[in-house]
């Protein structure tokens, strides 16, 4: 048995249901039975057979609404790997650390650059921390207490599953002055990214070896479930760039978040429209059943 889960940014009706429910029946999918998780907001669809068929009929299915596929027996997972830049908060951090420096906008283009894949990201990295070479070791904490700021729904998401006995890992190509505070902050159990080489209270211009990469990424996702003894199927990876690529196909559930289109293509399931509290939907966890977090 399978499960379409349809999430609204505004609110979805019983037109959009019953459209989706046609979309599936059309697919040969066998439609069945559905609910609300929450009232106009979030809802499931149960059905037969072809989890692959039923997301090509439900691309698009309509403006607004996020839609997630996947089989019943396994929507909870018990381990999330995240990405942190644009994932889990809003900023790429090494561009607003380059705006400080005044070349905010020459970084940020290598940054996208990474982030679709066009660029080998440990070179992309180094090339763009040679950069930044000499600025005060004072400024990163100022801009991460100035510029981050956390993504909407990434408190309830990773409260709300570690609250239920999942684990929590942050993974990400960024760095260690960020990820700490950012990590303790959204309640993640561990978290991995790049350390900056600092000299006299000055960027050195390099980041120490080996750098956290988009291997890294998948490595910490299989270590976590080694270590967890936990199955594929009860892992979910959530992502928006190139390099969170591995990670995402090697989890139960890969999710691309509002992501380059690398990332989408390869995605189980995509975050358009909504924030990270998809993901608690997706589980089939309504609101009344979130952690409430500061």
């Amino acid at each position: 048995m399978f499960v379409v889960t349809l999430v609204a940014s505004e609110a979805i009706g019983q037109g959009d249901i019953a459209e989706a429910r046609d979309r599936l029946n059309a697919a040969s999918c066998a439609a069945g039975e559905w609910r609300w998780i929450d009232q106009d907001k979030a809802a499931d669809i149960f059905f037969a057979d072809n989890a692959v068929a039923a997301r090509a009929a439900l691309v698009e299915i309509g403006q607004g609404i996020d839609v997630v596929v996947q089989p019943v027996a396994s929507r909870e997972k018990k381990l999330i790997v995240a990405d942190m830049d644009s994932t889990m908060i809003t900023v790429e951090c090494i561009d607003e650390l380059a705006d400080y420096a005044g070349i905010k906008d020459q970084i940020a283009e290598i940054t996208e650059r990474a982030m679709q894949g066009e660029l080998d990201f440990a070179e992309a990295l180094r090339a763009r921390v040679a950069l930044l070479k000499g600025l005060d070791d004072a400024v990163i904490d100022q801009c991460r207490l100035e510029r981050v700021k956390i993504m909407p729904g990434a408190k309830a998401l990773i409260g709300t599953m570690r609250s239920r006995g999942a684990r929590a890992i942050l993974v990400s190509g960024g760095f260690t002055r960020f990820t700490g505070p950012v990590a303790a902050e959204i309640g993640f159990d561990t978290a991995f990214a790049n350390v900056l080489d600092i000299v006299d209270g000055k960027l050195t211009g390099t980041v120490c070896d080996p750098i956290v990469d988009a291997a890294r990424k998948r490595f910490e996702l299989g270590a976590a479930m080694a270590q967890h003894r936990l199955p594929r199927e009860a892992t979910l990876a959530v992502g928006d760039g190139a390099n969170d690529i591995p990670m995402i196909e090697a989890a139960g559930l890969g999710v691309a978040y509002h992501a380059k289109a690398k990332a989408r293509a390869v995605a189980d399931a995509e975050i358009v429209y909504g924030d990270l509290s998809v993901l608690l939907y997706a589980q089939g966890i309504g609101r009344s059943d979130w952690v409430k977090l500061p």
